[in-house]
């Protein structure tokens, strides 16, 4: 599973989204390669899940890959929810 964590410029807040997410992944067990990355590059990747902010997520929607919307990118019970539907 390819997972991109997306922020404006692909660095800062979706690094933070990234280890949460690997944090989550690791304690139940899942292997996935969580990418960091910029919105732009974010809307024409190849991936199977995208992690963002609200604003981002709502851009991103209606393209082949799953966006979900992350309120709180160091909260790792949020974060976990989200990767559940996936998962």
């Amino acid at each position: 599973m390819k997972i991109l964590a997306v922020c404006g410029m692909g660095f800062g807040s979706s690094m933070m989204l990234k280890m949460t997410a690997e944090k989550v992944l690791k304690e139940k067990g899942v292997k996935a390669d969580v990418e960091t990355t910029d919105f732009s590059t974010a809307s024409s990747a190849d991936a199977d899940l995208i992690l963002t902010n609200e604003e981002f997520a709502r851009q991103l929607e209606g393209g082949k890959t799953k966006v979900i919307a992350i309120k709180n990118i160091s909260d790792a019970n949020e974060v976990e929810e989200a990767l559940s539907e996936v998962l």
